[in-house]
């Protein structure tokens, strides 16, 4: 229906002659419908698309601090902008420093309340921050938004025996056996297979060892005594530990645990295992086993950059880290955290925890795994291993190693403190200025100390 000013016009001329109150009053009620009928029409006309109206469902901005230890060496800054470009409501901060930096201003920014929402440090000092009231617990988050199915159990690597989360990982660090192939090929030796023991890399180590005269030119085995690559795996695979299940009561006390410090003597002591000394005098570990002085080494994954970088004609693989004696496989995980603090704005906290909701996703989990340095821990990640061209060709060593039986290195919030005290006396024992039964001792003492005041 069209309404015009001419149709007033013509209304009021035929009412000219009598013009009562009440008709009045209906003219000026007409005139008041007429207005708001233009007034309707002129603001409908063409706006059922909802342009230029604000968007009722859009996010007030926020800002998020996420720390960076390492700088973009260590994360991708591929994943930092993609975050960025999918969040334009988050206004991010980046704190970055190398890594020895960070960690030395981050105690200071703990303490004064100034550190950034979320950031990661080694899986053992988010621990710590979470029984300290730094970090927060995730686990509600990680229920709501994440399916379990989807990762390896390495993303719990933060979870206490209590059950709260402290943090997710940044990425995974396993450890597998490494072999030099030539130098299995030239000694006629079988190469090694998931099938092996302890025991068949002990056998293998001597038939693989080269004496000239007093003088060792090849070893079988680099006999590492750190934690990782070294005492914890052996002393794992006799059925010995650190910390019991609750990670509150020494282990060290444990007669098996003495067993596998014994055998990693034996072998450096009977000169079979390359020692530290060795290691030193001819470049250290990777140029050792790179160049065929020693055939078998515990690689961690993100050293295979390292060979590849440095070593590419290195002919080399791996296979899972050997079974222990009840015939499981302990394969150890080193892992760096994510955390959210737990003093931050709520706001942030909920930022915080859309930024590890995208690390955690299809898209930054298959960045990181190209990149080689460190494992994802969702599995549609892990899967495009085994289409890897690049050394060492059998991957599946490291990941399915760690499905079948990764564990953490006993970390709890004391681990830092204790570990050091441990590694001191294993330093001892392994040159031979204590004996392993002495040591365990000592060792145990230490730790439970520790253990009890913390």
């Amino acid at each position: 229906m069209r309404v015009g000013a001419e149709n007033t016009q013509t209304y009021f001329e035929e009412k000219k002659g009598g013009f009562s109150m009440s008709k009045r009053f209906s003219v000026i009620s007409l005139m008041l419908a007429l207005v708001m009928i233009f007034t309707a029409c002129s603001t409908s006309g063409g706006s059922s698309s909802g342009e230029g109206t604000p968007d009722s469902g859009s996010k007030d901005k926020v800002t998020l601090k996420i720390g960076l230890p390492g700088s973009y060496e260590v994360t991708s800054k591929e994943i930092i902008d993609g975050f960025i470009a999918d969040h334009p409501h988050i206004n991010v901060e980046i704190q970055e420093a190398p890594w020895g930096d960070f960690t030395s201003k981050i105690a200071t920014q703990i303490a004064g309340n100034t550190m950034p929402d979320v950031w990661f440090q080694e899986n053992a000092t988010i621990l710590s921050y979470g029984q300290r009231g730094v970090a927060e617990d995730l686990t509600s988050y990680m229920e709501a938004d994440l399916n379990a199915d989807d990762y390896i159990d390495g993303l719990y690597s933060a979870q206490t025996p209590e059950g709260k989360i402290w943090g997710v990982p940044h990425g995974i660090n396993p450890v597998a056996l490494a072999y030099n192939e030539d130098v299995f090929e030239k000694a006629g030796v079988p190469l090694p297979t998931d099938d092996w023991t302890y025991n068949d890399l002990i056998e293998a180590s001597k038939q693989l060892t080269v004496k000239e005269g007093n003088q060792t030119s090849q070893f079988g085995f680099i006999g590492s005594f750190s934690i990782t690559n070294g005492w914890f795996p052996w002393i794992k695979q006799s059925g010995g530990s650190a910390l019991d299940e609750t990670l509150t009561q020494s282990k060290f006390d444990d007669p098996k645990t003495a067993e596998g410090l014994q055998q990693l003597y034996d072998g450096l002591e009977q000169g079979y295992f390359a020692d530290i000394d060795y290691l030193k005098a001819n470049g250290g570990e990777l140029e050792v086993f790179a160049s065929g002085k020693a055939a078998m080494y515990f690689l961690q994954y993100s050293l295979q950059v390292n060979m590849n970088d440095s070593f590419p004609d290195t002919n080399w693989n791996v296979v899972k880290i050997p079974k222990g004696v009840d015939g499981k496989r302990y394969v150890p995980m080193v892992a760096n955290t994510w955390l959210v603090s737990s003093r931050a704005k709520q706001e942030s906290k909920d930022a915080a925890w859309e930024f590890l909701k995208y690390y955690l996703s299809d898209e930054v989990q298959d960045i990181i795994v190209n990149t080689g340095s460190t494992l994802p821990v969702k599995k549609s990640a892990l899967d495009q291993l085994k289409d890897s061209t690049t050394k060492p060709l059998n991957k599946a060593a490291f990941t399915d190693g760690i499905d079948e039986g990764g564990v953490t290195l006993d970390e709890n919030a004391s681990w830092s403190e204790w570990r050091i005290l441990v590694q001191q006396v294993v330093n001892e024992i392994m040159v031979g200025n204590v004996t392993v039964n002495d040591g365990v001792k000592e060792i145990h003492t230490k730790v439970q100390e520790v253990l009890d005041a913390s």
